[in-house]
């Protein structure tokens, strides 16, 4: 009576190959009542069989046959992708231990010789499969988890993203622009980042990965005007504001900074993308001769990304209509641009603007808006 244990690997496939119908039919008998088998009379029957889509789960192989040996279809197994993972043990009359020790260097699992012990035989089939079971679950479930980890990284990136945009509107709501100011800045910085990335004063920051995060912190650049008052906001052109109204709508720059600083710390977190985001927040309105604020910051003290933002958000504010301005023609808007080059803005990143001015236009019908009433 075979052993109930055994038949637990029942639908497991075992193939042997041997160049001697007598021990095949042997094999055959031994291991039928537990195991599928295959059987193979030459190396090279033995290798289709293993590439096949129903591969054995384990290959019993003599050493001496014709034309090719067990060696070398051993040989051919262990370095093939496809097979390399089912166990061999060899099955021959080849006693001599460097035979032995050749076999399992070569990557056989075990080496047993003829004349065989039926008992010994299942005992070593049954060891490995158990063995090659645990590997294969282990391997399993590593691919399951670096799934698993892909798949929750994506739902966390795209979860961050929402919270960006749904602030950035919060924020541009207040100002009564609508979603499509929030794409078209995203769009502007994203294609004046790619036409400057091998520029060599910027390609060590200007990164595939820091260009992403470029793209989706852009619209935060005003999340501070949540915290300015609707009457200064939205103040017509023809009422200025008085300084001090001009001193809290420069404020929203700290404010924004301070309110992911804060959020930094009561969630402990922290990321390069939240580094780009304050850089964005807190100095896009930085200028390069020192002019701008809050910190009055000049030249290559400006964070590149902040530099970015700065041409991205002007060319924005000149094309699009606002409550205290109407919009002008993408030409007039490049032509008061070039006047603030070395002065207002960087003029490595003014040129590249220039280059694909046209891009800009494109992305700015894209997303053509109008004021929100």
């Amino acid at each position: 009576m075979p052993d109930r244990n055994l038949n637990l690997y029942h639908k497991m496939t075992v193939l042997v190959v041997d160049d001697a119908t007598e021990n095949l039919m042997l094999m055959r008998d031994l291991l039928k009542d537990h195991y599928q088998i295959k059987v193979a009379k030459d190396g090279e029957t033995a290798l289709k069989i293993a590439q096949s889509e129903a591969k054995p789960d384990i290959i019993l192989l003599d050493i001496m046959m014709p034309c090719m040996d067990g060696y070398e279809v051993c040989r051919q197994l262990k370095e093939d992708k496809k097979t390399s993972s089912i166990p061999v043990i060899f099955l021959t009359a080849k006693s001599e231990p460097e035979s032995e020790a050749y076999g399992l260097e070569i990557g056989a699992v075990d080496y047993i010789t003829k004349p065989i012990s039926p008992p010994i035989v299942l005992a070593r089939i049954k060891s490995q499969l158990q063995i090659k079971a645990a590997n294969d679950f282990l391997v399993d479930k590593a691919v399951f988890l670096e799934q698993e980890v892909v798949r929750r990284s994506l739902e966390v990136s795209a979860i961050q993203e929402l919270t960006m945009v749904a602030m950035a509107s919060l924020a541009g709501s207040r100002l009564h622009e609508t979603g499509k100011h929030l794409r078209r800045t995203q769009y502007f910085v994203k294609a004046l980042a790619e036409r400057l990335r091998f520029n060599p004063r910027f390609v060590s920051f200007l990164s595939d990965y820091n260009i992403n995060m470029l793209f989706w912190v852009a619209p935060l650049h005003d999340i501070g005007m949540v915290a300015v008052p609707s009457h200064i906001l939205l103040k017509p052109g023809d009422n200025p504001l008085t300084s001090e109204e001009f001193e809290l709508i420069k404020a929203h720059t700290t404010i924004g900074y301070e309110a992911i600083q804060k959020a930094e710390k009561a969630l402990k977190i922290n990321g390069d993308y939240l580094d780009i985001a304050k850089d964005v927040i807190l100095c896009h309105h930085e200028r390069m001769d020192g002019s701008g604020y809050p910190c009055g910051l000049v030249g290559e003290e400006i964070p590149i990304a902040a530099r970015l933002m700065a041409i991205a958000d002007v060319y924005d504010a000149h094309v699009s209509d606002r409550i205290y301005k109407g919009r002008v023609s993408h030409e007039k808007a490049v032509e008061s641009m070039i006047e603030g080059r070395g002065s207002l803005f960087d003029p490595d990143m003014l040129d590249a603007f220039l280059d694909i001015k046209d891009d800009f236009r494109a992305i700015n019908a894209n997303f053509r808006d109008v004021l929100c009433s």
